[in-house]
């Protein structure tokens, strides 16, 4: 009789997002990181004082926001990409149900039922999506000053600025979540959860 101890069963894993849904994913998060420090550099003082060539930082946050909508261009040629954007642009009952568990603060898996994206992470891909349009629309006005009428200019400055400060917050808020749920960093990651995971978090979804 062995006395070694058996192994523990290796967790089952199951595939949750492709090499070109990762590559959106990732590239969108790197043009986006772009933005927001080169427009900390350009409007926090503290952080201003540090840049020397500021027109250098001005040209890098002109080109990575007009290039954020470029890696979702690049990803519907990826089926499962677009296979993805239909899940998140579907809001059932029981996405309701999630939020409502949301509000109430109530944790528990049978309160929140999920598919492959919960109700959070749709409303949050909605909103960020429109965001950057506005963000492209109104940096397009703000850089080509002699298109449009001053008012534009101005009106275009104040909706960018504190669009800006608004998604600082909310990506902050996207960031501290995905720190808080390691199996989801991984799926991101590598492309495969644990189905214990999937199950837990996202009991309606069939892979």
């Amino acid at each position: 009789m062995s006395l070694r101890a058996e192994a523990p069963p290796a967790t089952t894993r199951i595939p949750r997002f492709t090499r070109a849904e990762r590559w959106v994913h990732r590239t969108t998060a790197l043009l986006m990181g772009v933005c927001v420090v080169t427009a900390a550099f350009l409007y926090i003082p503290e952080f201003a004082q540090l840049v020397g060539r500021r027109e250098l930082v001005v040209r890098v946050h002109e080109w990575a926001g007009l290039a954020l909508p470029v890696p979702v261009l690049a990803g519907l040629a990826s089926r499962a990409f677009r296979a993805d954007l239909r899940h998140l642009n579907r809001f059932g009952p029981h996405d309701r149900r999630w939020l409502g568990a949301a509000l109430r603060r109530d944790k528990r898996g049978q309160s929140r039922p999920a598919a492959k994206f919960n109700a959070g992470q749709k409303i949050y891909a909605a909103w960020i999506a429109g965001a950057t349009l506005v963000m492209v629309g109104t940096g397009l006005l703000m850089w080509f000053t002699h298109l449009t009428p001053i008012m534009w200019r101005t009106s275009a400055t104040f909706v960018h600025d504190w669009l800006a400060l608004t998604i600082g917050v909310v990506l902050a808020g996207h960031i501290g979540m995905a720190l808080g749920d390691p199996e989801a960093r991984r799926g991101m990651r590598t492309g495969s959860v644990s189905r214990e995971w999937a199950r837990r978090e996202h009991r309606l979804w069939r892979p």
